[in-house]
This record gives structure tokens, sequence and C-alpha cells, in this order.
């Protein structure tokens, strides 16, 4: 039984830290009491565990950083949800890897955990990070994710502007190069939305839309309030 809030970012213009997300992020923690922050996506652990915790300290809830946990694993075993934030995915995924916690946190998101990740986070829980936007400052040991959801998220998502005399490669570009070396299905998501994740079922949520890349095909444009249920196939 998933429940899995998966936001493009952690803000958007206009708006302060989560809180385009505030009422998702309400209801996915609604049973719960405390969540485990994951910092591992920035340099500064401590500094943005500070900035989670007093986010949701406004929103009636405790927050534990992993980082700070003397058994990092146990922590994940442990917890009653957890929130994955935002930065380098390459960062983040390598040191899931090292701390031993991708099977431990996949394990306990596929069972029921609440999960919530924004834009890093997100990507992370995805077959891989072979779409995400970053650029590659370590070597995580494989591109493999958490695998929480069977498809390839790339938020941030930007539409091509015909106006623009900018004559580099667009974002559409980079995801139909990845569908020339792969398969699996890319789900894009813009600045404001987000995909929540209920057992087998999944909506596009927020306030705006995506676009849905799929191998040999065209482009599909998605829109709030969609189903995107059969993606979790």
């Amino acid at each position: 039984m998933r429940r899995l809030l998966l936001v493009s970012s952690s803000a958007i213009h206009g708006t302060g830290y989560l809180e385009h997300c505030e009422e998702q992020l309400r209801k996915l923690y609604a049973d719960i009491e405390r969540v485990l922050f994951v910092p591992y996506a920035l340099h500064d652990r401590a500094g943005y565990a500070a900035r989670a915790r007093e986010r949701f300290a406004e929103v009636g809830l405790g927050l534990d950083s992993v980082h700070e946990a003397e058994d990092a694993v146990r922590a994940v075993e442990q917890a009653q949800g957890m929130f994955i934030g935002g930065g380098n995915t390459f960062r983040l995924l390598k040191t899931l890897y090292d701390e031993g916690l991708i099977e431990p946190i996949r394990r306990r998101a596929l069972t029921g955990m609440p999960y919530m990740g924004t834009s890093a986070g997100s990507n992370v829980a995805g077959a891989s990070i072979m779409t995400t936007n970053d650029m590659p400052i370590v070597y995580p040991p494989t591109f493999e994710a958490l695998r929480i959801v069977p498809f390839q998220i790339n938020p941030h998502y930007i539409d091509p502007d015909p106006s623009s005399t900018h004559l580099g490669e667009t974002r559409d570009t980079r995801l139909r190069e990845f569908h020339e070396m792969n398969e699996t299905p890319v789900i894009a998501i813009r600045e404001g939305a987000m995909l929540a994740v209920e057992g087998d079922s999944m909506r596009l949520e927020g306030s705006s839309g995506g676009k849905l890349f799929l191998h040999g095909a065209d482009p599909e444009p998605c829109s709030a309030g969609q189903d995107l249920s059969s993606f979790l196939k």
C-alpha cells in the first residue's frame, strides 16, 4: 500500500517553503506525529534539517533528521513517515547507497510508510535517476534508484519556447534522447505539480500539469487532476 507524494519542487514563485503542497502534505502525514528527514541532497545537512524542522513544526509535525541518527538503517526501519528533500540527485543517491538505505527505504515505502519527496527526493523514488536535470558532481555506484514507482520522473519540467532564440537543447530533446536508449516511461512535472499515490492509484495534482514521454511515441500533455494510475503497472 504505497502512500507517496512526489513533488516537482519545494517552493514555487510567490510561496514559501512547502507552502504550495501543504494540503497534500497534511493529508499524507495525517495519521502520524513525526517524520524522518533525509537531507543528503545538500552539503549543509544541519542547516537543511533546521529549515525542514521549522516548517514541519508549523503544520504540527515533529521532524528527525537521519544524518543525526546513530544508526541510519534503524532510523528508517522505525520511521513513521519520511521526507527526502531536493538538491543534487547524484549526491543524494550516492549517500543513500553509502549509508545502506536503498533497500530499507524501498521496503518501508512499498509497505505503507508515507513517503514525500521534492525534486531530487522525487527523482530517487523512480526507476533510476537517468532523467534528472542535475550535474554529476559525485559518482553513485549505479543510476538505479529506489524503484518505489516503476517509471522515470523529470521534475522542474519546462516546455520548449517557440519564440526563444536559444539554439541549445530543450528538455524535450534530452528526454527524447533518453528514449533512444531506454524504454521506461517518463513523467515530466512542471513547477507546482506533484504525483499523489495511494496504493495502485495515482493522480497528478497541484497548480500545473506536465507531459508524458513514452518510448516510440510523441509526448502527451497531462493536466492537474488526471488519473495516471496506469503508470504504476
